[in-house]
């Protein structure tokens, strides 16, 4: 007597196989998103105590290094605790990148507004990042325009935001941020550039170093030139146009 006759489906064992295929399947559809969030939060919460020995920046760098063949080339990185850096480059930073650091949540509304106002009126399109944004993005991304990457850079500042103070943020852009092709951090800059430590540098040093900061492979802090010149003293009358050393306090 047939399968068919016995009154059983053909399919029926295959149908249901494949229910537990299709049901691991979409456990692991709906758990990698969890999964990657919860990473992302350990990320953030750990840096939040310990110092990043490295950076994607830095990886991404030192990679494209060996792919290409540079041979000579060197990474230059120390870690340097905010209380042995100058003050000065901070305040430089914030001066020269964001001066409502102190004052928005991540993401400064304001100059998305008037960077968009500047593009519709035909003017070149500018960027509106944030010490945090830039944080975030050298820390834990990659380079480029992407929606993907947007997207995550926009999930980390906020999770930094939220489980870093003030004080922490802009304590780790400065030490990751890139000053020069394979130079990152304060007090790479600072011995690279000046023959000093970051804690010696002084409100012209942190004021060009600053000034390179967004196209540090096309601007140069040893060999200024024009552009760099104008923007150093730009910088340095917005340093004391936002308070000085002062405004600095804020954040301890």
């Amino acid at each position: 007597m047939s399968k068919a006759q016995d009154g059983e489906q053909p399919n029926a064992g295959h149908q249901s196989e494949s229910r537990p295929r299709k049901r691991r399947w979409l456990r692991w559809v709906l758990g990698l998103p969890l999964l990657l969030l919860l990473v992302s939060v350990v990320q953030v919460g750990a840096l939040r105590f310990v110092d990043p020995p490295t950076s994607a920046f830095m990886l991404a760098r030192q990679i494209s290094a060996w792919t290409h063949g540079e041979g000579d080339f060197r990474l230059y990185y120390a870690w340097r605790d905010r209380g042995h850096i100058s003050s000065n480059l901070p305040l430089a930073v914030i001066a020269s990148e964001d001066q409502r650091f102190a004052d928005h949540h991540g993401f400064d509304l304001e100059a998305i507004r008037k960077a968009r106002e500047i593009h519709e009126d035909g003017g070149r399109l500018r960027g509106a990042s944030t010490i945090s944004q830039q944080t975030a993005k050298n820390l834990f991304l990659w380079s480029g325009r992407s929606w993907v990457r947007k997207g995550l850079e926009a999930w980390y500042t906020a999770l930094v935001e939220l489980m870093w103070p003030k004080a922490r943020i802009i304590e780790v852009y400065v030490n990751v941020a890139e000053f020069g092709d394979g130079v990152y951090g304060a007090q790479a800059a600072a011995q690279k550039y000046f023959g000093k430590d970051a804690g010696q540098l002084s409100a012209a040093e942190a004021a060009r170093l600053a000034a390179v900061l967004p196209s540090p492979k096309r601007y140069s802090a040893d060999r200024p030139g024009p552009y760099v010149q104008r923007r150093t003293l730009q910088i340095q009358r917005q340093m004391r146009q936002i308070g000085g050393q002062s405004y600095l306090d804020q954040f301890e």
